[in-house]
């Protein structure tokens, strides 16, 4: 960590009353998290001419406290490995189908889950790879391990064997993301959460998924697809909270249509062990069996081990990082993106934050992020089709005069895998 220099004036002597100290930094921004919002704030950053570092945990498929991986949750274990189970989950109505149009299968057509979890390992290992290579291209110097913050200048990486290293920065930029949670029930540790549905050892047969937003939906209808038998168990009386009401009901008509067993109004109250499977019991005294349970239930900032709160920096109730309009903590020289912000959480809104951040403290061009008509897309496996999706005005408002509703049907292509990874 480099030293304050001592500079004077021209023609000054040294004295105390003349000496300015200006302050010499390792770099001029520290970014922790290498997720697709810090990834792109680094990268815009860089492009400035300012010197950039990132931090970013060990890669591993599931995140822990001390593993993650440079390209985040969207492209290790959320939007790109989803899809491609998405995919491989809608070639069974398809090859149903198939047979009426003349094409002549086995009466058994087997489905090898191993092997398609090991290609979805195969994707994200190269992603991995290429957003680490954007980073070098872009001049970022990468750290891996955990980064906390010592003060408002100085970050603190812990690295695999435990070693530790400071470095002084002038702005720092807290990218850290969100994790999934987990209810507060008996025999919770029993159920995993959408880290772990990724990357199953086995095909479960009968699965009971808690909740009713995109993660729970999304999964139900793959796991459904690949022969699955799924109870789905929500409190409210539709699923996917926040859609217009009639598409949630074409949906919930969509997924009893394919099998998936809805159970509306309801809750889990416990989880325990029979052998080999798992009894879930509701609040209405449903008791399901199940080789698997998965807890959809949302996601929380992931700012335990930052020490953000010694320096200054203020959290909602929620752990998520307070902001301002323009990404600025309440720490100046602190800015905070994506998830951990907790504003609006999908990818392509932490990438136009990373580039709205970058503009604003380096490019001498200040911009607020814009909320305003950012679509969404549902993967609930319509039978023979890809995708729903829906854009509507953010924050929806019945009182504005117009908002849009399409269905987009993913086009078709040699290889499906191709259109998995997300942007950067």
């Amino acid at each position: 960590m480099s030293a304050p220099r001592k500079m004077l004036f021209d023609g000054e002597k040294a004295n105390p009353a003349t000496v300015v100290t200006v302050e010499s930094y390792d770099f001029d921004l520290f970014v922790i998290g290498a997720g697709s919002g810090g990834v792109r704030a680094a990268r815009t950053s860089a492009g400035f001419g300012v010197k950039v570092a990132i931090c970013e945990l060990p890669f591993n498929p599931i995140s822990s406290e001390v593993t993650g991986g440079v390209g985040g949750t969207c492209v290790i274990r959320g939007c790109v490995p989803k899809k491609i189970l998405v995919y491989g989950a809608q070639f069974g109505g398809e090859f149903e189908d198939a047979r009426n149009f003349g094409w002549e299968l086995n009466d058994h057509i087997d489905f090898n889950w191993k092997k398609l979890l090991h290609n979805k390992t195969k994707e994200i290992e190269r992603l991995n790879g290429v957003y680490k290579r954007l980073l070098s291209n872009a001049g970022v110097t990468l750290f891996e391990g955990e980064g906390r913050l010592v003060s408002s200048n100085i970050v603190e990486v812990t690295q695999s064997d435990g070693s530790k290293q400071k470095y002084s920065t002038k702005n720092i930029l807290i990218a850290t993301g969100s994790r999934a949670q987990r209810v507060n029930i008996p025999g919770q540790e029993l159920a995993i959460t959408s880290d772990e549905a990724l990357s199953l050892d086995e095909l479960p047969k009968r699965v009971v998924i808690l909740g009713a937003g995109y993660i729970a939906v999304e999964f139900a209808s793959i796991w459904r697809g690949m022969g699955s038998e799924v109870d789905l168990v929500y409190r409210k009386e539709l699923p996917l909270r926040g859609f217009d009401d009639e598409m949630r009901a074409v949906v919930a008509r969509n997924l009893e249509g394919r099998g998936i067993r809805l159970h509306p109004g309801k809750n889990l109250l416990e989880l325990s062990k029979i052998e080999k499977s798992i009894k879930a019991v509701t609040d209405h005294g449903d008791v399901f069996i199940a080789d698997t349970v998965l807890f959809a239930t949302g996601r929380l900032p992931n700012t335990k081990r930052l020490n953000l709160q010694a320096v200054g920096v203020e959290l909602d109730k929620t752990g998520a990082v307070k902001v301002d309009e323009y990404s600025q903590t309440t720490v100046p020289n602190i800015w905070a993106i994506g998830d951990v912000t907790n504003r609006m959480n999908l990818t392509p809104v932490a990438l136009m934050e990373g580039t709205c951040f970058s503009k604003t403290v380096f490019g001498g061009q200040p911009i607020k992020p814009d909320y305003a008509n950012i679509p969404s897309a549902v993967f609930w496996g319509l039978k023979s089709f890809l995708t729903l999706c829906i854009v509507l005005r953010v924050p929806f408002d019945w009182r504005v005069p117009w908002f849009a509703l399409d269905v987009h049907l993913a086009p078709r292509s040699t290889s499906r895998l191709s259109r998995c990874s997300s942007p950067v």
